[in-house]
């Protein structure tokens, strides 16, 4: 395959006494500013699109797709005065809306519609938050998949948007003051250039704003100086007594800090100064808050902290499971719900307060379940259920009983009972035991292409979840599976550290094993191996490309960390130091470039096909690791397969992007697959026409 010509500069630096050749350093540059890497990108898209809009079966994916995503989507809602506050998309509404509901089984009102907001869908309604009486919702916008939010107030029940206007939010919560005055809100400095999608993430402060001010005039109420880039959040408790500050360094635990509501002087006071381990509310009664951490307990535990005691000394409630993770828990009603993660997979406990067991709460299956969105005092809760072949669907929970009901559940166009869900383990390179999940259509039995994803990092967890791209492909006969490698959280904090920093290998080496396995098994056919992750997901694709080229026919890294030596210079990058490790530092720096994925493509190797996507407004993780990336692979002798970039426009990181763009882009992602491993794409038969989640009430 013929590319796009890709100018090549004479560029280096010295690194510890290694000279680092750095030719296509230039496609660092954003398209909205330099006119040359807007032409690259042009050029790129253009060789790539004819290739991609002629694969067989692309045109099917994109109809199953589009019949798979049409299907009613609403988050778990958030009961205020009555009223109950929830978004929700029809199905191929490019943005999801918010709704309000009078009663809880009243009829559904629309309060924001973000379709109006943009010709294009790019515009989305981000974070939101209802006020106390349920009368004022202050809400996020984000254009273009930005992390950066203008935020605006909506008076619920004549529909006025207020004057009132705060910018340069990002990574931030929102959280009313009881009384209705203002909400608490995190931001960065304004950017003193004019490009503020290229901004650092530094100075990330807690400010409250006031309605009927300027943003000017906002109080500052956390903006502690730090030898680490840190991020903050910040909720209010119930009774609305405190306010709970989060700050992380993204070193996979978090600080506390209590700010005193009814103190007009707003007194920050830590409670926990460690980024070492995490800690969240579940709920407080008076002074006494139920947190949980996993300090001294690793796969977490519920303590109790008096701030009536001077020193706020921790006693525990909940004791460390040996066998399960503690992944949630909360105060609703008069009981702690506690939320468990065994092998992935959820189960709930319930508590009294004191710390005696309380009996269990039933799932529809066995998948995953959300945080219980409820408040003490009050019986009435909801969560969300989900897994590999149920749909989302939400739950009402009651307290007193302990029995829960289907407040909302969507019917879907395929034939789930057609669909089997298996978890296996397997043995990485070092003998670590690693669970993975396998999704078939029943009548699959021997080895077939396969699309294989995972994360690991960051201490997130691949949890069982309804995949509309998942049943596509498996719709045409391959299997979908879903490896729990080390640097995720699904069995604690050990399981995170072990694929971070200097023991980041353990990742890939999990991953690489993930594939043997499903070979081995006769799962999955010896030419018909597809890899997909994005984020540091993307990063785990490129890293393992160049390891073992010869385990995959087709790989697709999305919106990736491809340049681990400069990472940490573009926009929120400085954060994943604590992750990664620093380029900056010579033990951390002779670690990253063992794995960097643009630094270790093997010249002479023959390379699976590889389709790189991205987007040019990605301010989390920049195009320019996949620009350099691609460029990189174009330019070496890696056999006869195709390495093609597709760049998305006004998509951003993946939040916020239009449902139209996502099924175009994972149409397009599933088509190349298919063709690499000799998936046959016909037309899918589903069995008959929707199926509904068992128990749906809608």
């Amino acid at each position: 395959m013929t590319y796009p010509e890709t100018r090549r500069m004479d560029v280096s630096d010295q690194r510890f006494g290694i000279p680092v050749s750095d030719p296509y350093r230039w496609l660092e540059s954003d398209v909205r500013r330099d006119p040359s890497v807007a032409r690259w990108v042009d050029a790129q898209n253009q060789h790539s699109a004819p290739y991609l809009a002629s694969l067989p079966g692309r045109d099917i994916f994109h109809e199953r797709l589009t019949a798979l995503f049409d299907h009613e989507r609403l988050t778990t809602p958030e009961k205020r005065a009555g009223r109950y506050f929830f978004t929700r998309n029809a199905g191929l509404d490019n943005q999801s809306g918010l709704f309000v509901r009078e009663g809880v089984n009243g009829a559904d009102r629309v309060v924001i519609n973000p379709n109006k907001w943009s010709h294009d869908g790019t515009t989305a309604l981000a974070e939101w938050a209802p006020s106390e009486d349920g009368t004022r919702v202050a809400f996020a916008i984000q254009e273009a998949g930005a992390d950066w939010r203008t935020i605006r107030v909506l008076d619920v029940d004549s529909g006025e948007i207020l004057e009132d206007e705060v910018k340069w939010a990002r990574f931030t919560t929102i959280a009313w003051a009881t009384d209705g005055s203002g909400f608490f809100y995190a931001r960065n400095p304004e950017p003193d250039t004019d490009a503020p999608f290229e901004a650092l993430v530094l100075g990330h402060s807690i400010q409250f704003h006031r309605l009927g001010t300027p943003q000017s005039e906002d109080r500052i109420v956390h903006a502690p100086e730090s030898a680490l880039p840190l991020i903050h959040t910040f909720e209010v408790t119930a009774d609305g007594r405190y306010g709970v500050i989060y700050s992380t360094a993204l070193t996979g635990g978090n600080a506390l800090s209590l700010v005193d509501l009814s103190d007009p002087d707003w007194p920050v006071r830590p409670v926990v100064e460690s980024f070492d381990h995490g800690w969240s509310l579940a709920g407080n009664v008076g002074t006494k808050l139920f947190l949980l951490t996993q300090q001294g307990a690793e796969r977490g535990k519920l303590v109790m902290v008096d701030l009536a005691d001077p020193d706020a000394a921790s006693t525990d409630v909940v004791a460390e499971r040996p066998d399960a993770v503690m992944r949630l828990a909360g105060l609703v009603g008069d009981r702690l719900i506690v939320t468990y993660m065994i092998d992935a997979k959820t189960e709930i406990e319930r508590f009294r307060l004191d710390g005696a067991p309380d009996g269990h709460v039933e799932l529809p299956g066995i998948g995953s379940a959300g945080a219980f969105h409820g408040r003490p005092g009050d019986d009435e809760a909801f969560f969300v259920f989900t897994s590999h072949d149920a749909p989302t669907s939400i739950h009402r929970y009651d307290v007193a009983s302990n029995t829960n009901t289907v407040w909302a559940a969507p019917a879907v166009a395929t034939n789930l009972d057609r669909i089997v869900v298996e978890q296996h383990f397997y043995p990485s390179r070092d003998g670590t035991r690693v669970p993975i999940f396998v999704v078939r259509r029943r009548d699959v039995t021997g080895p077939a292409p396969t699309m294989l994803t995972a994360y690991g990092g960051f201490g997130i967890s691949m949890v069982p979840f309804y995949s509309p791209p998942a049943v596509a492909w498996v719709e045409q006969g391959g299997v979908y599976a879903v490896a729990n490698i080390r640097g995720g959280g699904e069995y604690g904090k050990a399981w995170h550290d072990g694929g971070r920093g200097p023991n980041k290998q353990n990742s890939f080496d999990d991953f690489i094993a993930a594939a043997e396995f499903l070979k081995g098994e006769g799962i999955t056919a010896e030419e018909g191996l597809a890899i997909h992750g994005e984020s540091n997901g993307g990063l785990l694709v490129g890293a393992v490309v160049n390891q073992r080229p010869d385990l995959f026919a087709a790989a697709l890294p999305g919106v990736g960390v491809m340049d681990m030596l400069r990472f940490d210079r573009f926009t929120g990058g400085l954060l994943w130091a604590q992750e990664f490790g620093s380029p900056e530092v010579e033990a951390d720096f002779s670690n990253l470039l063992a794995y960097s994925p643009l630094h270790n493509i093997r010249a002479g190797a023959t390379y699976p096909a590889i389709l790189v996507t991205t987007a040019d407004t990605d301010d989390r993780v920049v195009p320019g690791h996949s620009f350099k990336y691609v460029a990189a692979l174009q330019a070496t002798d890696l056999g006869p397969r195709p390495h093609i970039l597709r760049v998305d426009s006004k998509a951003g990181h993946g939040g916020g992007k239009p449902m139209d763009k996502a099924i175009d882009e994972l149409a397009d992602m599933w088509a190349f697959a298919a063709h690499w491993t000799g998936l046959t794409v016909g037309e899918a038969d589903q069995g008959h026409d929707r199926q509904a989640f068992p128990g749906a009430s809608r």
